[in-house]
């Protein structure tokens, strides 16, 4: 099982944080984030969100975005967004990264389910409150031992129990390739109250929380 201590949180915070005492850095940080936040689309996916009801306010009420992580390491870009797609419908996001890279748990929660089919691969579903944040195409495989169902990736450590509670920003897979897909990426998909809904527009309302954290720490 994860040991949390060994899983910090993995926020934008964090990061800025991290590079405070190094202007140049910082910059670099600043200029990566917004660039993969404009590349959302982000005029688009608010559209989207109205049209399933779901307002940037309905989302601010819901939860302080300050602590959530973002869920994937050495991110590359974003290659499929949620919405329309091929004639059916996309219900995530699509982050790449290079195979093998440490995917975290976007908020604090329980691991629901475990699960390998053809489309997806190896999955995991986390459940938090109303929230389920579901991970798509990471390596491993799913194994059950003595009635217990764990997803496991012994090439990076991990060995995920069905039902574990892990706290936000914790690695609980690597990107893989497993299920249908053409490169290595994360399929991230989002729930609330049963509903899909867009991950672009969480990203951009975490976003905005921790840069404005980011304002007040440099005002000190």
């Amino acid at each position: 099982m994860l040991n949390p201590r060994k899983n910090p949180l993995y926020t934008l915070s964090t990061a800025f944080k991290q590079t405070l005492r190094h202007p140049q850095k910082k910059l670099l940080l600043l200029g990566f984030i917004a660039l993969g936040i404009v590349t959302l689309g982000i005029k688009q996916e608010l559209a989207k969100a109205q049209e399933a009801k779901i307002t940037n306010q309905q989302i601010a009420y819901v939860n302080n975005w300050q602590n959530a992580s973002f869920p994937v390491e050495n991110f590359q870009g974003y290659t499929s967004p949620f919405g329309p797609r091929g004639g059916g419908f996309h219900y995530g996001l699509d982050l790449a990264a290079p195979l093998g890279s440490y995917i975290r748990s976007w908020w604090t929660g329980k691991v629901v389910e475990v699960w390998e089919d053809g489309r997806c691969g190896t999955g995991i579903v986390i459940q938090s409150g109303y929230w389920e944040h579901v991970y798509c195409h990471v390596q491993g495989s799913v194994e059950t031992r003595n009635g217990r169902r764990y997803l496991v990736d012994r090439g990076g450590g991990i060995m995920l129990l069905q039902g574990q509670v892990l706290p936000a920003g914790s690695r609980i897979a690597r990107v893989g390739m497993t299920g249908r897909t053409s490169g290595p990426h994360l399929h991230w998909g989002l729930k609330y109250g049963g509903r899909w809904v867009d991950p672009g527009l969480i990203l951009r309302e975490m976003y905005a929380q921790q840069t404005r954290q980011l304002s007040r720490l440099e005002r000190r």
